[in-house]
């Protein structure tokens, strides 16, 4: 898989709230099919089994999910190393909008007629 590809795939598989929800219950540790499913089903309730398993085949194939098995069941746990991706992606544009928000603070201090910011006296 190229790496434009494998780029692709990470931002596609977080994209999704559902996905980003599976990776959230995920942090906490792992975790069986059933039981993420479960606490998927009260955050979206017509959510289908076979939907469910599509969500974490997409996670799977960006990197982002391993899996191992355990008598009848599936475990499937959270990999971080693909999100360093998406990281070093945000952190570009990070210094683009903290240029302009310090510009913009600027602007407002310079400005003759200023606003009251919230919180402020």
């Amino acid at each position: 898989m190229s790496r434009l590809a494998a780029d692709a795939s990470v931002f596609h598989a977080i994209a999704d709230p559902t996905r980003r929800a599976i990776l959230d219950l995920l942090r906490e540790g792992e975790q069986t099919v059933s039981a993420m499913f479960e606490a998927i089903r009260k955050r979206v309730r017509k959510m289908t089994q076979p939907a469910f398993s599509q969500h974490l085949a997409v996670l799977r194939g960006a990197g982002l999910v391993s899996v191992r098995r355990e008598g009848r069941h599936r475990l499937y746990s959270f990999r971080f190393a693909p999100l360093e991706e998406v990281v070093d992606w945000v952190a570009h544009y990070e210094a683009f909008w903290s240029e302009k928000l310090d510009n913009l603070s600027r602007y407002i201090d310079r400005s003759p007629k200023r606003v009251k910011r919230k919180g402020t006296s």
